[in-house]
């Protein structure tokens, strides 16, 4: 009958110890230190949402004026082949076009807008140019530019339109 004592002693001592880790999880301090913890991680999560959601937005903004300034690039060449089109630059004509397009240009450089840079010449870049066209010239080296044929343009650091260009093999 010794037996049943000691199962009787076990079952106690187990349930005194399962109320004690009860106790130690249900405190206040436990609780706490969890709803504190979760309230820094809720609060990380949604400042990380909200610089992404920013950068997103700026994203989508810059997309647009990209999509809008590639439509107002031939208008720009435009202008750029009647200025070179006309023989008498002391044209009045010739004037007002070149004001207005001066005034385009610097519209688009307000938007963030810029030509790409190439003189005949200069290296081939595949990230800057797109080659129309190859030729043989002993003047310039191999794979330099030895005409522009369309001007190129970026919106702050992306390629909107790459330039047109010659280039000798």
């Amino acid at each position: 009958m010794k037996e049943p004592k000691n199962a009787e002693f076990n079952e106690i001592e187990e349930e005194e110890v399962l109320d004690e880790e009860q106790e130690v999880v249900d405190s206040p301090d436990v609780k706490y230190k969890e709803m504190l913890d979760k309230y820094q991680r809720c609060l990380a999560e949604f400042d990380n949402y909200r610089k992404r959601t920013i950068k997103e937005m700026a994203s989508r903004y810059d997309d647009g004026a990209r999509a809008a300034c590639e439509k107002l690039l031939p208008v720009a060449d435009n202008f750029e082949r009647a200025l070179s089109a006309c023989d008498d630059k002391e044209d009045s004509f010739y004037k007002g076009i070149e004001m207005i397009a001066r005034q385009f240009d610097n519209v688009l450089d307000e938007l963030g807008v810029k030509s790409i840079d190439i003189e005949p010449g200069g290296e081939f870049d595949t990230n800057l140019h797109y080659a129309v066209a190859h030729a043989r010239d002993e003047n310039f080296g191999e794979n330099q530019v030895a005409e522009i044929l369309q001007k190129g343009y970026m919106h702050k650091e992306r390629v909107i339109r790459p330039a047109m260009v010659k280039v000798v093999n």
